[in-house]
């Protein structure tokens, strides 16, 4: 459902009359999207995209704002967030934060070919270079990946759940994480964390915006290569295919090189994003036999170097 909150005329002209964006003409619910709701505005000035934040503060949309604003001056191809005759980019409607957007037109491409591939792969690594040195705002009112966050979600979820079933799951994942090695010195910055195909615009076969920065967060600068490798080099219900992994490893360090720490521990990081995965999906399979389970023990059983060997040796 892309719609979460109903709006009344009255109440868009009365949100709308905080900018400096035209009279309102007629609105338009976009049908993709399932946490926030958003809405094409049409005013006598253009097209805008309004977004209404069903469950974030504050301060975690200005992280995104603020973050968005910045990628946008430095021509990185996102929708640039407008601020309202306040100076600010968030107002509070009803006691929850809204942002209007920038509108960017383009397709949604579900199963991307190889060319388009290569452009998001050349996306993924830019946002990290202009994001490696860049000082967020409000960073601890986001999820930011790591071993401590996975670890906290997972409890909460299990005792949300509060089955056998979930509390032995809650065991086998903190036991996983305890096997990780993610050092201090591996460069963080910010990752999107939802390369999903409609997070991403194309126009005329050309990638033209990177959309909906919700799960964006301060962590390692490698977590967006490994949700890529995880969701095209690992089809579900498969085993890990090493050809097709090498080739997006190969595309994002022709605009990203990895350090060799990077590359030590590229295995530790792409297990973390599976049970950060896991947690999302903590309701679903058996203990004994579960699908991240399943990948898990793949790479548990390969091993850090033979991972690393069959990649860089």
């Amino acid at each position: 459902m892309a719609v979460k909150t109903k709006f009344s005329k009255n109440d868009l002209v009365k949100i709308l009359s905080n900018y400096n964006l035209g009279e309102y003409k007629n609105v338009t619910p976009f049908t993709g999207g399932t946490v926030q709701t958003n809405l094409l505005m049409e005013t006598t000035k253009g097209k805008f995209v309004f977004r209404y934040y069903e469950n974030r503060s504050k301060d975690s949309v200005l992280f995104e704002s603020n973050l968005m604003k910045y990628l946008k001056d430095r021509k990185y191809p996102c929708p640039a967030p407008f601020r309202n005759k306040k100076g600010k980019f968030v107002t509070i409607y009803n006691k929850k934060p809204c942002v209007f957007f920038e509108f960017i037109a383009g397709q949604h491409i579900e199963t991307p070919d190889e060319n388009q591939k290569k452009q998001i792969i050349k996306k993924v690594a830019q946002l990290q270079n202009l994001t490696r040195n860049y000082k967020p705002f409000n960073k601890k009112y986001r999820w930011n990946y790591s071993i401590e966050l996975c670890r906290n979600l997972a409890q909460k979820e299990a005792r949300k759940i509060d089955t056998v079933n979930s509390m032995e799951k809650l065991k086998w994942l903190e036991n996983e994480l305890l096997k990780l090695n993610l050092p201090k010195s591996l460069p963080k910055g910010i990752c999107h964390c939802d390369f999903h195909f409609s997070n991403v615009l194309f126009k005329n076969n050309e990638f033209n915006a990177l959309l909906d920065f919700d799960d964006a967060n301060y962590t390692f600068l490698m977590f967006d290569l490994v949700s890529l490798i995880d969701s095209w080099a690992w089809p579900h219900n498969k085993t890990l295919n090493f050809k097709e992994l090498r080739k997006i490893l190969t595309e994002y360090t022709n605009y990203r090189s990895l350090n060799s720490n990077e590359k030590k521990h590229l295995y530790d990081l792409h297990k973390l994003q599976i049970l950060i995965d896991c947690v999302w999906f903590f309701e679903r399979g058996n203990v004994k036999d579960f699908y991240e389970k399943r990948k898990i023990d793949y790479l548990n059983n390969m091993g850090r170097e033979n991972f690393y060997h069959e990649l860089f040796a």
